[in-house]
């Protein structure tokens, strides 16, 4: 049985890339029944160029809420939706063609779930953004899908499980996403995995934004009360294992470079390896830029996240709902 879909995203000065997003879903193989999307306030022009997209057998609802933060347009979408089953994408994303029908699938099966995970892969366009994209996202094969928690980049659900839970938590401005998945499978809902539901997500184009995006995500995890043991064992790596082995190996034995080398070839082994079967394709300047940029990124990264993520922790302290995570979420 065929069952209605509306496809929804929030939107915040994306002028220069929402007509991608907007082209790919008019060109779904599985044409979407409505599009829901919520401009946040966009001052570069993103709102006219939404209201002016006229594409045939694409029903597009635009919906202005100036201010609104990524839940708050995300439920302002959904509840403004007409379909059973919400589809929820991101701006800044390129969709291939058979992605909701990739996504909505399962739905149509002999046993049909409440929620279906997509995947995302990342879409560079430069040597530092190829070495980002191998640095922050997993490969396919990477994936438990018993285990995976979906990216609002590409997830689709029942409204009826959105209503249940209480949608989207309202009160955070980041990982609002992975807090909503948890509520899902906190009310005991069917999760599926379809890795062919597949959005191009390009990686932030320079360390400054990256930086940003990561200090944002860890004081979200830090609001949310998330990740505990892997931002303390991000501590003690910096502040202690590191310094201990860099104290031994000057003032006792140089041999205990050993361990500071190996530390740093742990912490760079997958990025590496993601990267490599990209470098085939690539001079050999941009093979070793991008092999360059990989431990910058990394120590950026988590430097960025030990700043945010005790910002976070105050705000929670002072703001945040009462609300305990299971152990598998801390």
């Amino acid at each position: 049985m065929k069952l209605g879909v509306s496809v929804i995203a929030t939107v915040l000065n994306e002028g220069q890339s929402i007509e991608v997003l907007l082209n790919s879903l008019a060109e779904q193989t599985r044409p979407p029944d409505e599009v829901v999307l919520v401009d946040g306030g966009s001052t570069d022009g993103t709102l006219e160029k939404l209201r002016a997209f006229r594409q045939p057998g694409i029903d597009i609802v635009v919906i202005s809420q100036p201010g609104a933060n990524i839940a708050q347009g995300r439920n302002t979408a959904i509840a403004a939706a007409r379909g059973p089953l919400i589809a929820v994408t991101d701006a800044g994303v390129r969709l291939e063609r058979d992605w909701l029908a990739q996504l909505i699938a399962p739905f149509e099966g002999e046993h049909p779930p409440d929620v279906v995970c997509g995947f995302f892969v990342p879409d560079p366009r430069s040597t530092f953004e190829l070495a980002l994209g191998a640095a922050t996202l997993p490969l396919l094969q990477e994936i438990d899908p018993a285990t995976f928690y979906p990216s609002s980049r590409s997830v689709a659900f029942r409204r009826s499980a959105w209503e249940t839970v209480g949608g989207y938590p309202e009160w955070l401005d980041y990982c609002e996403d992975l807090v909503f998945d948890f509520a899902l499978r906190d009310a005991r809902y069917a999760f599926a995995f379809a890795p062919q539901a597949v959005v191009h997500f390009r990686p932030r184009k320079s360390l400054r934004a990256f930086f940003l995006q990561y200090y944002r995500y860890a004081r979200g995890d830090g609001k949310a009360d998330l990740w505990r043991y892997r931002h303390l064992i991000r501590y003690a790596t910096y502040l202690g294992g590191l310094p201990l082995l860099l104290g031994l190996a000057l003032s006792h034995h140089p041999l205990w470079w050993l361990g500071v080398l190996g530390g740093c070839a742990g912490l760079l082994r997958t990025p590496v390896r993601r990267l490599a079967p990209r470098l085939k394709t690539l001079p050999w300047p941009r093979r070793i830029a991008a092999l360059a940029w990989l431990p910058l990124i990394r120590v950026t990264g988590d430097v960025a996240k030990m700043i945010g993520y005790p910002v976070g922790i105050w705000w929670r302290w002072h703001h945040a709902p009462r609300r305990v995570w299971s152990k598998r979420q801390i």
